[in-house]
């Protein structure tokens, strides 16, 4: 699978500023962005101009939007959800105007005392966002997220008996897993036939660091093994939190960054470089 060519990812890992994302995707040939923060702000809270401006630099550029990178539903179950359901409405609107019918999102937060008392809650704010979804054209993308009610893989697996089609599917987050102390072939086995989206990015079980793919615990080359069988043609969205970019203090409290040969943490293009290279080499053996 080395010429694998649905291979995207997180730039704002590199830099916030969108003409150093799109020169540092040309330079390694990746011509997808999942885009999350872009010039100081998430994609979803920018005015209608300023969008206008990401899209037509990234055409210009040939860089498509392999989903809109959104912060939905990660907010906490007891948080008001009137007016996160108005920033989901606008980030359909903004998906259409990207050229993508993908949005990542989550199942909000919830304390492990909650997880059961509250399951209706989350259920009913999620059917919300898949019937604005479906009446819409977009895709609701579940990530597994630490702390979320999608945790891991058995609610995540309520989740897609509920609400899974053509509106709502799975992102697969090797990391998220271990961190979780989920197993991720245990994981697998559970969401295979609704997985469409990949995260790619490895970390370790004893304390869950994130490392590049393929040096960790989430068992990722075997796991992409299984799903080019089944006919996986999703994307492949590197995800490298490999160092202090703006806003990893926020995604991964309290782990460490890993550093260059020099001592010196990674820049945004080093560790994005990093985890694109992990990447390729388990495709060149896949």
């Amino acid at each position: 699978m080395e010429n694998y060519n649905k291979i995207t990812g997180f730039a704002d890992e590199i830099a916030q500023e969108l003409d150093t994302q799109i020169e540092s995707l040309k330079k390694l040939d990746v011509h997808y962005v999942e885009m999350r923060g872009v010039d100081g702000n998430n994609l979803i809270f920018h005015s209608d101009e300023k969008v206008k401006e990401i899209k037509k630099k990234l055409d210009d550029a040939g860089i498509a939007l392999s989903a809109l990178g959104s912060p939905l539903g990660k907010i906490g179950i007891d948080d008001a959800f009137d007016p996160h359901m108005e920033e989901f409405k606008r980030a359909c609107e903004i998906a259409h105007v990207m050229g993508t019918e993908n949005i990542r999102m989550f199942s909000f937060y919830v304390s492990d005392d909650q997880r059961a008392d509250r399951k209706d809650e989350v259920f009913e704010r999620l059917g919300r966002f898949v019937d604005h979804a479906s009446r819409n054209g977009i895709v609701l993308l579940h990530e597994n997220e630490k702390g979320i009610y999608g945790e891991k893989a058995a609610e995540c697996r309520e989740l897609m008996d509920a609400f899974a089609g053509g509106h709502f599917k799975a992102i697969f987050d090797f990391a998220n897993f271990v961190q979780a102390g989920q197993d991720t072939l245990e994981a697998y086995e559970l969401l295979k036939d609704h997985i469409a989206y990949l995260h790619v990015k490895d970390a370790r079980r004893e304390n869950g660091t994130v490392v590049p793919a393929g040096c960790g615990d989430g068992n990722v080359e075997e796991i992409l093994r299984k799903l080019f069988a089944k006919g996986f043609d999703g994307f492949l969205s590197l995800e490298p939190h490999l160092f202090d970019f703006k806003g990893f203090a926020g995604l991964e409290r309290g782990r460490d960054a890993i550093l260059s040969e020099s001592g010196q943490a990674l820049s945004g293009f080093e560790a994005f470089s990093l985890a694109h290279g992990a990447l390729k080499e388990i495709l060149e053996r896949i």
